[in-house]
């Protein structure tokens, strides 16, 4: 175990509180199980939406600390989650880290303009790299100190 892990472990037990929630948004669902998996085993609870309208449904619903969003999803896509999410008070200090295949800059500029805090490039990240990396979007948005 990490010793990002044994802190997420030991503010658990001292508070009483719940796991960081992370939230999934992904339609590929191997791809959505394989960070589930991941991420479960580092310590999360996590949850998942395969389409944008399932996407924005659950994040009000279960308030996760952190999303990884997919742009490319059925109903709605990435962009338009990211819209609805920058126009409600409630979503739009959720912090969102775009992971996707599509790497041109204008799709990397347009997630940014619509809040994204990142935007990580699927095949360019291994499983163990993005958990290291949704824990240093936690410590760096307070999420865990």
């Amino acid at each position: 175990m990490s010793e990002e892990e044994k802190k997420i472990e030991q503010k658990e037990e001292e508070s009483g509180e719940k796991k960081i929630k992370i939230f999934i948004g992904e339609d590929d669902k191997f791809i959505s199980r394989a960070y589930q998996d991941g991420l479960k085993r580092a310590g999360f609870e996590v949850f998942t939406g395969f389409d944008g309208s399932e996407v924005l449904k659950n994040i009000k619903e279960n308030k996760p600390d952190l999303i990884l969003l997919d742009l490319i999803m059925p109903i709605k896509n990435g962009f338009e989650v990211l819209g609805e999410m920058k126009m409600d008070s409630g979503l739009r200090k959720i912090p969102v880290v775009v992971l996707s295949n599509l790497g041109q800059d204008s799709d990397i500029e347009r997630a940014r303009e619509l809040g994204a805090k990142d935007y990580l490039i699927k095949s360019n990240y291994s499983m163990k790299e993005i958990v290291e990396k949704v824990r240093e979007y936690l410590i760096k948005y307070k999420i865990i100190v």
